[in-house]
């Protein structure tokens, strides 16, 4: 007997699966998804400055001790793009649907075990490898949920829509920070910085499994995406994905790795960085620069949505270019706006967010652009993973080994050298490579 899937025409397929998969549940479960995978990301990066220096690795100076603490944040950069091979395999094979339901979970098991964990106190050294390990699978995770999000938003996207689809999965990004942001400035205030140590620290990364649960519901509720079926229709699927990004697509690969650069080296220093060289060196309370960080994040968020448009109308590649440049120029006057008292840092956090938003809103489209479905999943991940590593994995420990040994104005400039090979990769990009 015929299965009567199987027996629909590719163009009844598309017609099912555009009936199933309407826009607002689209754009929903490819939001929902990311919100809980950054909010996770953003918990572990901010107990990475206030929380683990004193709890995973005591018995340190506070430099050193912080030092260690950004070495296990950059772990999971390291991990992104296994993540990225292991669910791009399966995302561009089984499908977009099943794959991203895996990458949730990964994320969500690993996040909620953090805090669960003992401190050093309790089993010494066994404390830093087993948060060390918790954090590899959050980027292990993470690797393989940033690819599929932005293409379950894409490849149901209307023909001149691919940029406002796209930006949707970015909002969880800003959303997610908000969240995290918000729940340890809700902390501060209603328990004493003993009590936040003691216990307080774990109730963010437990009360995650809550937000899995939703993504995990409304990702089930998906169908497969239409081009995905095609691609399945059409028995396009290869066998090893990465293996034919390797032999086929290599300049795509290199030429968007560095495309994002400037992108995840902006956000890093601008969150992590600022977090802790504000509390620690610069005078600012916690709760002062959670508000004032939050406040930056909320130009991010505004600034992704406009990015999608000017996108859809201008093209990709030149938003980028204009907003690289921006960066680049942003280098040369953030550490005194950091440095500037209470009125400066919330400039230097809405004007360097602010841009961030513009450089993230379309990079998730561009990345995706250069390859077919068929190794679109595995391809658009390497290249946002493998950024990763290079823009933001060691970005907060370079900012503050540059900060401590010559001075907070040369991680301006490490921003705006940052910024100078994302632009030149730019302009060696065609516009078909990136706003296709």
């Amino acid at each position: 007997m015929t299965d009567a899937t199987t027996s629909l025409s590719p163009k009844d397929n598309a017609s099912k699966h555009a009936a199933v998969n309407s826009p607002a549940r689209v754009l929903f479960a490819s939001l929902v998804g990311t919100t809980i995978e950054f909010f996770d990301f953003y918990v572990y990066a901010t107990a990475a400055v206030l929380v683990f220096p004193h709890l995973f690795f005591p018995g340190s100076d506070p430099t050193s001790a912080m030092l260690q603490s950004f070495a296990t944040f950059s772990i999971a950069f390291f991990a992104r793009p296994f993540g990225a091979v292991i669910f791009g395999h399966f995302g561009d094979k089984v499908g977009r649907k099943a794959t991203l339901v895996a990458a949730l979970m990964t994320m969500g098991i690993s996040t909620v075990v953090i805090g669960l964990l003992p401190t050093y106190a309790t089993i010494g050294v066994a404390a830093p490898l087993l948060l060390a390990l918790c954090r590899f699978g959050q980027g292990l995770g993470l690797g393989g949920e940033w690819g599929g999000a932005v293409l379950l938003a894409t490849e149901n996207a209307p023909e001149g829509k691919r940029s406002w689809y796209a930006m949707f999965p970015q909002l969880g990004a800003p959303i997610g920070f908000i969240l995290s942001a918000g729940t340890f400035l809700i902390l501060g205030e209603v328990m004493s910085n003993e009590a936040f140590l003691a216990w307080g620290w774990r109730v963010p990364f437990i009360a995650s499994i809550l937000l899995v649960a939703v993504g995990l519901y409304v990702r089930l509720k998906i169908t497969e995406t239409p081009e995905f079926q095609k691609a399945v229709d059409k028995h396009e699927r290869v066998q090893v994905p990465i293996a034919e990004i390797f032999r086929f697509h290599k300049r795509s690969l290199v030429l968007g790795t560095f495309v994002a650069l400037a992108t995840f080296v902006l956000f890093y220093l601008m969150t992590v960085f600022s977090l802790s060289w504000g509390t620690a060196k610069l005078g600012y309370s916690r709760e002062q620069f959670l508000v004032v960080q939050m406040t930056g994040v909320v130009f991010f968020g505004l600034m992704i949505p406009v990015a999608g448009i000017l996108s859809d109308r201008y093209g990709r590649r030149m938003i980028l270019i204009i907003t690289t440049i921006g960066i680049g120029v942003f280098g040369l006057f953030m550490a005194p706006l950091l440095a500037g008292g209470l009125g400066g840092a919330f400039l230097f956090s809405i004007i360097g967010l602010g841009l961030m938003g513009l450089t993230y809103g379309p990079i998730g489209a561009a990345l995706a652009a250069p390859f077919p479905t068929s190794v679109r999943y595995t391809g658009a991940s390497m290249t946002f993973n493998l950024a990763g590593i290079f823009g933001a994995s060691l970005a907060p420990y370079i900012a503050t080994w540059l900060a401590t040994n010559y001075s907070l104005d040369y991680v301006g400039y490490y921003l705006l050298a940052a910024a100078a090979i994302t632009l030149l990769c730019l302009v060696l990009s065609t516009e078909d490579e990136v706003s296709a």
